[in-house]
């Protein structure tokens, strides 16, 4: 691989002498550089002589190429040259000029040093009797890489046995399969124990195939991979271990190939003959080869490629009312599969509803997961509409795709006429209508249609007692003592006269307030627990506080229940009046139905009635009534401001001849009107009067159609 540098020191002698050493230092030589002759590129002196050490690092060699070389040309270069030299041996002696017929010129082939050092001597005469003065030479010299093992073998034997790398600088040595390699890095020695494979394919051979095995071999090889995964092995068709012939078969009595799986159930499988075993599947992935020759015989060996396959799972069965994904035609390890359940199912694994599903071919060739089943939805018990109930028309037990009907309680409650009642069990478990809405439909009260009507009416004054459950809207008052109406609108609405709520300015205390219904039987109704009130709320309008000069405009009241009102044939509301309501005067569907718990006259003499009365009196035209008021005010003289100025949100009640009339304690109370489908509306609210029951005297009544937009607003708002 190359020598020590020692420095040289030549002795001059008769000539001039320059002795010229690369200096030692601690790094390594130069990769390359440059040498010129003296004075170059001016013609060299006479009488020279000087030389060069050259050398490169160890595994390398050195290559010097001439960039020009013009030396005094002479037989043999005798008198003037440039020698290059490798130990003791002259690797080539310059002079003369390229192309020139006498000495010897290197033309343009380098010189290459069998090591990695090269002297170069440049020796001259005392003269040159030529007119050409020649100029010398220059060089540049590199490193070059040694090819070791194509180099003629060393004395002390091959630099590997077995196999040799050249590399950079130097070599390696390798062994053959079967052997490794000795401490000293050159020699190999048999070695084919406890040899582990765990890389996904490979490739195994008796040590020394395709030659013959050597004898006294007791070889392990354990391919050993991922769990998971299954080793084939695949021999080649030149196979070859020494057997016995017998009857049935070849006998592996003294050399053989043991081949062992690490499935419980299979046996050690002993291979020998000249037959190959071609493709074998082990389904293990932990496969051990054990290779055994005794020392007599003869086994030519054995070489296999092996490769490694995952697992397989069975093919997952079919889930009822579900799909398995993704489909393949075989289910290996890591393989993941997916169910999901057909529309309107839900995926159950024990008894317990999962959100999604998954299961994985394990190393052992089973999934982790069993699959799950596929159950109907349900959605629940459908919650019944307040005052309402529900039908199943098609499915059982609340399931996906049965159909309910909503239903009210008929005849107090309705569904909304644009609200188709069936709805279905959808797939995001709601019951759900034709419109796409889970909501549960609302029973709207059925207002106005008392369940036994009047067949003649009464008079309030005079009047007859009315029947059960024909003003089913009325509410009897009682306010700090005293007695009032009120009329049902809502379910927890109530509405009345302002006047009953508010005295002096100041609106009464609600817990002061007591709201009756239910009978026609003051005395029955104060037996029950009064209705308890959350909030009253007067029109911001009503200014009334002076009782001499009394204002009842905007005298309209309403009351809001802590609890919603169940309705039934004693207790109903009323309809408000339609935005375009128009109070006709006159007879027949213009007369309007009154009622209240207020005085009463028996045998002439004015006196509270428990029981509610009722009388049917015409709505007057405007002119009527406020011909009224002024006949009333120029018949008290000194009093006019007694009584109230007729606004634009009141209208008269009344008969000229009869003395039907509301009277105290019917405020607050219904001036009903009914239209062309016998619905009652609320057209008036009893607000004021002069006198009670006096022939020509009109009631005045607030007229409700002028207030519907604060109406809504108050029960929206509150």
């Amino acid at each position: 691989m190359g020598w020590t540098y020692r420095a040289i020191w030549l002795l001059c002698v008769s000539v001039v002498c320059e002795c010229w050493r690369i200096p030692r230092s601690e790094a390594d030589p130069p990769m390359h550089g440059e040498v010129q002759s003296p004075q170059y590129p001016q013609p060299y002196p006479p009488e020279q002589l000087r030389e060069w050490h050259l050398a490169v690092p160890e595994g390398y060699q050195i290559k010097l190429t001439f960039e020009h070389l013009d030396i005094e040309a002479s037989a043999d270069c005798y008198y003037d040259s440039l020698t290059c030299v490798y130990g003791k041996q002259v690797l080539g002696k310059f002079c003369g000029q390229e192309n020139s017929a006498d000495g010897h010129h290197p033309g343009d082939q380098p010189v290459v040093s069998p090591g990695n050092t090269l002297s170069l001597i440049f020796q001259t005469d005392d003269s040159n009797p030529e007119p050409h003065q020649p100029i010398g030479f220059s060089a540049h010299y590199q490193a070059i890489d040694t090819d070791e093992c194509s180099a003629p073998e060393p004395e002390d034997g091959p630099l590997c046995s077995q196999i040799c790398h050249n590399t950079l600088g130097s070599y390696l040595c390798s062994c053959h399969h079967g052997y490794e390699l000795r401490p000293d890095q050159r020699t190999c020695v048999l070695s084919c124990a406890d040899g582990i494979f765990d890389e996904p394919e490979g490739q195994l051979s008796s040590p020394g195939y395709p030659e013959p095995s050597p004898l006294g071999l007791s070889c392990q090889y354990v391919i050993s991979v991922e769990p998971g995964f299954v080793v084939t092995l695949t021999f080649s068709d030149k196979f070859h271990i020494e057997s016995i012939d017998a009857e049935q078969g070849p006998q592996c009595q003294h050399h053989w190939l043991q081949v062992t799986v690490t499935i419980p159930e299979r046996e050690p499988m002993k291979l020998c003959g000249g037959k190959s075993p071609g493709l074998m599947v082990t389904n293990s992935s932990t496969v051990t080869l054990d290779y055994h020759t005794d020392w007599a015989g003869f086994s030519h060996g054995w070489s296999l490629d092996y490769s490694t396959h995952r697992v397989q799972c069975p093919s997952p069965s079919s889930v009822t009312n579900g799909r398995v994904t993704p489909i393949f035609t075989d289910y290996l390890y890591r393989d993941y599969i997916q169910v999901r359940c057909d529309q309107g199912y839900k995926l159950m694994m024990n008894g317990q509803e999962i959100q999604s599903f998954s299961s994985m071919c394990k190393s052992n060739g089973e999934w982790h997961l069993s699959l799950p089943e596929c159950h109907i939805l349900d959605c629940g018990d459908p919650e019944a509409p307040l005052n309402g109930g529900v039908t199943f028309l098609s499915g059982s037990e609340n399931q996906y795709g049965s159909v309910i009907q909503y239903n009210c309680n008929e005849p107090f409650y309705s569904l909304p006429d644009v609200v188709n009642a069936n709805y279905t069990c959808a797939v995001d478990r709601r019951w759900t209508g034709d419109h796409g809405l889970p909501a549960i439909p609302p029973c709207i009260p059925v207002c106005g249609k008392p369940t036994n009507t009047l067949s003649i009416f009464g008079k309030i004054i005079r009047g007859d007692r009315a029947p059960p459950n024909t003003i089913p809207w009325q509410v009897m008052l009682e306010v700090n003592g005293n007695r009032g109406g009120g009329i049902v609108i809502e379910g927890r609405w109530v509405m009345t006269a302002a006047h009953n709520l508010k005295h002096d300015g100041v609106i009464v205390e609600k817990g002061n307030v007591k709201v009756f219904m239910g009978s026609n039987n003051a005395k029955l109704i104060r037996q029950k627990t009064p209705a308890a009130v959350e909030s009253l709320h007067v029109h911001p309008g009503y200014n009334n506080v002076n009782r001499r000069e009394p204002n009842f405009d905007n005298d309209i009241a309403l009351m809001k229940l802590q609890e919603p009102i169940t309705f039934n044939t004693a207790t109903m509301p009323i309809c408000l009046p339609k935005e375009d309501s128009v109070y006709h005067s006159g007879m027949g569907l213009y007369m309007g139905l009154i009622s209240g718990f207020g005085i009463t006259k028996i045998n002439n003499r004015l006196t509270i009635d428990d029981h509610l009365k009722y009388a049917q009196i015409p709505v007057q035209d405007p002119e009527s009534c406020s011909d009224f008021i002024d006949r009333s005010k120029r018949s008290h003289p000194g009093n006019e401001k007694a009584i109230s100025d007729l606004t634009a949100n009141m209208f008269c009640a009344g008969s000229d001849q009869d003395t039907d009339d509301s009277c105290q304690g019917d405020s607050g109370g219904a001036l009903a009107l009914h239209d062309d489908a016998g619905r009652f509306w609320a057209a008036g609210i009893i607000s004021w009067g002069i006198g009670c029951g006096v022939p020509g005297s009109y009631g005045v009544y607030t007229k409700v159609v002028n207030y519907l937009g604060w109406i809504n607003k108050t029960m929206q708002e509150n």
